[in-house]
């Protein structure tokens, strides 16, 4: 594809990124969305720039976080909208909601609302791809917080050790919750966690969409060929806070001040205003074009009708140990 279309093409998928989730977070204030909603306003280059590489049969997984990570995949807008409001319509029925989305069509195989348990998961998928040898890919986006954790470790390790067709994508944006990460860890970079267990890592601009886009090309591109996993760490910032309503009283207002001035899609529009062309009708017909398109899901979603009471025990399984 041609610079100049890519770059639009790029731009338009973090603006159906970011109308989603502000559409969610209307819908949210008006009650027709219920329950707990973490949005990652302001960390759509990520998401955009590592899913641009990948094909509809790669994997992908993610945390309580992923609205995002879905969209960019390629996920129907639509049956996610539905599912975050707890429509019958929805990918999962509206059984799992904004935590535990899941869209194998598209190559999204879940989120979770246990931090750092997607992890494992996506050893298991990228296990599954290596011994498919169909050159499969693997990629799992997680937080700083969840560096902390023995499976984050444990999976790093096995993933190294097996040269795994995995890509760890790690989102730090500086705060596990509502907790900086200098409280947590005194390691101030995640990535040199990766290295100690023998796997490229690369630290980045998060917030950057080109340096995430090049950074994940060579890095899917290393696992796809079988040289095993690859470490990203992407420093990024949520606009919002820990939950939508959260008052965010732990941050400066002249950290988010800063952060704003990095907004990722304002940033790439700059950009690429200079580099390919681009004038300020088309960047505003592109958003446009994103907002309608979430309009129209979240139409959808309203629409649709609630699960039936008797499908309550159906899609749902027990193990035992």
């Amino acid at each position: 594809m041609p610079e100049a279309a890519l770059h639009r093409e790029l731009l338009a998928r973090m603006w159906l990124n970011r109308a989603f989730e502000e559409k969610v977070s209307e819908l949210y204030a008006s009650r027709v969305i219920t329950g707990l909603l973490h949005l990652a306003i302001g960390q759509e280059a990520v998401a955009v720039g590592a899913c641009s590489h990948l094909r509809t049969d790669d994997w992908v997984l993610g945390g309580h976080r992923s609205h995002g990570h879905a969209v960019a995949k390629g996920a129907d807008v639509k049956r996610l909208m539905a599912e975050i409001a707890g429509r019958a319509t929805g990918y999962c029925g509206g059984k799992g909601g904004s935590m535990h989305l899941v869209a194998m069509d598209a190559g999204f195989v879940t989120a979770t609302g246990v931090v750092g348990g997607q992890i494992p998961l996506a050893l298991g998928a990228a296990f599954a791809a290596k011994e498919g040898g169909r050159q499969q890919v693997a990629v799992v986006f997680f937080g700083d917080g969840a560096g902390q954790s023995g499976a984050f470790h444990e999976s790093l390790n096995i993933a190294s050790l097996w040269r795994l067709p995995l890509v760890f994508v790690c989102e730090n944006n500086g705060y596990a919750e509502f907790t900086p990460l200098s409280a947590h860890t005194l390691v101030e970079r995640l990535a040199r966690h990766a290295e100690t267990y023998g796997m490229p890592a690369h630290t980045l601009d998060g917030n950057d969409l080109l340096a995430v886009h090049d950074a994940m090309g060579k890095a899917v591109s290393q696992a796809r060929a079988g040289k095993g996993p690859v470490f990203v760490e992407c420093l990024t910032h949520r606009m919002r806070g820990h939950y939508e309503g959260d008052p965010a009283k732990y941050r400066e207002l002249s950290q988010l001040a800063e952060w704003k001035e990095k907004d990722p899609i304002a940033r790439f529009a700059r950009m690429i205003e200079t580099r390919s062309g681009l004038t300020a009708a088309e960047h505003g017909a592109i958003e446009a074009d994103a907002r309608a398109r979430i309009e129209d899901a979240a139409q959808f979603a309203i629409a649709s009708p609630w699960p039936d009471a008797d499908e309550a025990d159906t899609q749902v399984s027990a193990g035992h140990g």
